[in-house]
């Protein structure tokens, strides 16, 4: 009998995305890297906290992530 193969995790997805013990899968806001000079301090605040990953890219980073890293 064939051995089933283990899949592997894409690394890249594993950094970016986190799954909460709920099974929704959570992300970080863009536009915090550089460029904070010109930004109001509001709206670096806003992008500290975390965000949901919306309802039609959660199939393709499930995909990605085939042991919930």
């Amino acid at each position: 009998m064939a051995k089933k193969l283990k899949l592997k995790t894409k690394r890249a997805a594993a950094k970016r995305f986190k799954i909460t013990g709920t099974g929704k899968i959570v992300r970080a806001h863009s536009g915090k890297r550089h460029l904070l000079g010109t930004k109001p301090s509001k709206r670096t605040r806003r992008l500290r906290h975390d965000a949901l990953v919306n309802e039609a890219d959660v199939r393709a980073v499930r995909r990605m992530l085939p042991y919930g890293c």
